[in-house]
């Protein structure tokens, strides 16, 4: 089958889903022999016009997950990005605890969109809340299963004669989804962050440079303390402030947070793969 274009599109605020999405991307067009473009839709302005691609197009489709699902505050723009016949290659990104049912919603959304889903894939990446969940992850080991997933990806594609002999990929997880995640304390009782926003301390410059780089343009640009939306805690305001100015001190949030790191650390979780 004829691959016209080779897309890298994903949802990245701490840049480790961009990277294992780039590295399949990138040696899918290698093997097509095609050109390689990039939808990055993290910034806020770019989820205001839907996206459309088309016949011709093979599109390396990549977001986090949260909770064990696509995020809450994203799956909607996901499900109005029109495939028209395009190929998919789903991945997810996790922390090392579990991506549960979010590589099926993401598949079956793709394809409630005119995707056609090829292969799909899911990797575990440097928790967004911790230093040491999975850290340095996608590391060289990642990357090098990413590029031969993508090797792997290409064999399939050029063994089909017609879009008809595709199916949609074989993945892990309920079909409905289930609920998404949800944590405890030591004592059982669930844990509420969803309303949890960062902190500023006297160290900010007012630089306005988390402001700008929100994905949800949820803080206020005048006054970076002030959240003016919704937050979903992806710590990239925290990752990228030059003065360290951003914190979360809320006790559930430091709870949960301790939680993933010890529980969840280890066994390092290698990256599953449907073909």
């Amino acid at each position: 089958m004829n691959v016209q274009t080779v897309w890298a599109a994903y949802f990245s605020a701490t840049d480790t889903t961009k990277t294992v999405v780039t590295q399949v991307a990138r040696a899918l067009a290698r093997r097509c022999g095609a050109p390689l473009q990039t939808f990055d839709f993290t910034p806020p302005q770019v989820r205001r016009t839907p996206k459309s691609f088309g016949p011709g197009d093979l599109v390396v489709f990549g977001t986090p997950v949260y909770a064990g699902r696509v995020p809450n505050l994203l799956i909607k723009y996901v499900a109005s990005i029109q495939g028209a016949g395009a190929l998919a290659v789903p991945i997810v990104c996790y922390g090392n605890r579990n991506y549960d049912d979010a590589l099926m919603e993401l598949c079956r959304t793709l394809e409630a969109g005119g995707f056609h889903t090829l292969s799909a894939g899911a990797f575990a990446c440097q928790h967004a809340f911790s230093q040491t969940q999975a850290a340095g992850r996608p590391d060289i080991s990642d990357r090098t299963i990413a590029r031969s997933f993508a090797y792997q990806t290409a064999e399939k594609l050029f063994a089909l004669s017609a879009l008809e002999e595709l199916g949609p990929a074989a993945v892990r997880g309920n079909d409905p989804v289930g609920p998404y995640y949800t944590p405890r304390d030591r004592h059982g009782n669930p844990i509420n962050i969803l309303k949890v926003t960062p902190k500023t301390s006297d160290a900010c410059s007012e630089c306005g440079l988390c402001a700008e780089e929100c994905p949800l343009g949820s803080i206020d640009p005048e006054d970076p303390k002030v959240m003016a939306g919704p937050c979903m805690k992806c710590n990239r305001c925290v990752r990228l402030c030059p003065e360290g100015a951003k914190y979360f001190d809320d006790p559930n949030y430091l709870y949960h947070k301790t939680e993933l790191e010890e529980q969840f650390s280890f066994p390092r979780k290698e990256p599953e793969l449907f073909l």
